[in-house]
């Protein structure tokens, strides 16, 4: 059983978290979103993994390796992003039976995985209280009959997710494929070949997160930190207070007068405190620092990142290697209770969060008594004043 797993997007969406690291590596929990995928893919039953990579390919590549939890490991080339079809047609000459395709950008419920291994031909069927924005399945009992996309009076509940479990014939048929109104070449006309062609079973995902805004990565590591097991494998003053599920990898250091409340993530050589509070579904990245009086509440704080002294970040995402200065704090909720909005490809959008705070990029720098506004975006480099209130993009 071969599974394709797409992970060669740019993700100018999730920009600027992914000006260094592509998207489907993005942490979530104690691995990269896409590692979740794979995991549920090989243990579905995959024996062997196709990853179709582009955007800094040589990220997918260094933590996969040739083989990967004792499965086999391929990669394929996918130059321009060009659409979905295009992306697992970069694949067709790894291709020799049926196999399955999965977004490497999506989270989903291991056991619907399972389900689509064991099914050909399948996708995975997702029910949502408004699929309007989505592809939606036309079903009979649990038999796909069509997809249509973003309907205005859609024909059932229950909208594509990106697992298909495909027949060996529909290999050749991802390369031809015609582009699309967007000028994409879809996944989509494949499975409405498949669909004239074969009875396609819609199996249930009862969890599913697609992961392509800021806020949708917050989302995917309170779900994902939520599983954790506690474990601690680093250093912790005996005056810590770990409480709940709380994860502290090798090489990091707990010091005195700490509290986590967990579900949290400490990785490798991290050193928090003293005197620190991390709380709420919080993953500190490897080699970070978040330093005396600091509180760091629901947010993901990527590697190398530094937060020295006395600041508060909360419902937040620091790219990699962004350093905070002392007493710089994040505003993570309107006045007026309203969602906090902010800028995604130039168009200001809802977060669907009462409660949201910044976006970093990488090296990122604050002065001191700093204040950012809740849902400001700060680009890749960007710095601050001593003192001063961002209440706007920079």
């Amino acid at each position: 059983m071969q599974a394709v797993i797409l992970a060669a997007g740019q993700g100018t969406r999730m920009r600027p978290l992914t000006e260094t690291v592509p998207k489907p590596m993005l942490p979530v929990a104690d691995r990269p979103l896409v590692a979740h995928t794979a995991d549920a893919a090989v243990a579905a039953g995959a024996d062997r993994l196709v990853f179709v990579v582009g955007y800094r390919a040589d990220r997918v590549r260094e933590h996969f390796g040739d083989t990967y939890q004792g499965v086999p490991v391929t990669y394929a080339r996918q130059r321009e992003q060009l659409g979905t079809a295009h992306a697992a047609a970069a694949a067709r000459e790894q291709l020799t039976d049926d196999f399955v395709v999965l977004n490497g950008d999506d989270l989903y419920d291991p056991q619907a995985l399972a389900t689509l291994f064991e099914t050909c031909p399948a996708v995975g069927a997702y029910e949502v209280a408004d699929p309007r924005p989505y592809g939606v399945f036309s079903l009979s009992d649990r038999v796909v009959t069509d997809v249509v996309e973003k309907p205005d009076e859609p024909p059932s509940t229950r909208v594509n997710v990106g697992a298909y479990h495909f027949p060996a014939q529909a290999a050749d048929w991802l390369t031809e494929v015609e582009r699309s109104e967007r000028g994409e070449y879809e996944i989509t006309d494949v499975l409405e070949r498949v669909v004239t062609t074969h009875e396609v079973t819609a199996v249930p995902v009862e969890r599913w997160l697609g992961v392509g805004r800021p806020w949708e990565l917050l989302a995917a590591n309170e779900w994902k930190l939520a599983e954790l097991d506690p474990r601690v494998d680093g250093d912790v003053h005996e005056d810590a207070d770990l409480r709940g599920s709380v994860v502290v990898e090798a090489g990091a250091t707990i010091d005195a007068g700490v509290v986590i409340e967990g579900p949290a993530y400490v990785g490798a050589d991290a050193e928090v405190g003293p005197n620190a509070y991390v709380r709420g579904a919080t993953l500190l990245g490897e080699d970070t620092h978040v330093g005396n009086g600091v509180e760091v509440k629901n947010s993901v704080v990527m590697a190398g990142t530094h937060v020295p002294h006395l600041s508060y970040v909360g419902d937040s995402l620091l790219g990699e290697s962004v350093n905070l200065g002392a007493g710089t704090q994040v505003a993570n909720l309107r006045h007026d209770g309203a969602d906090v909005k902010i800028q995604v490809k130039g168009e200001r959008v809802s977060t669907g969060r009462r409660k949201f705070g910044v976006v970093a990029g990488p090296e990122v720098r604050t002065a001191v008594n700093t204040s950012l506004n809740a849902g400001v975006v700060l680009s890749a480099g960007a710095t601050t004043t001593p003192g001063e209130a961002v209440t706007r993009d920079r």
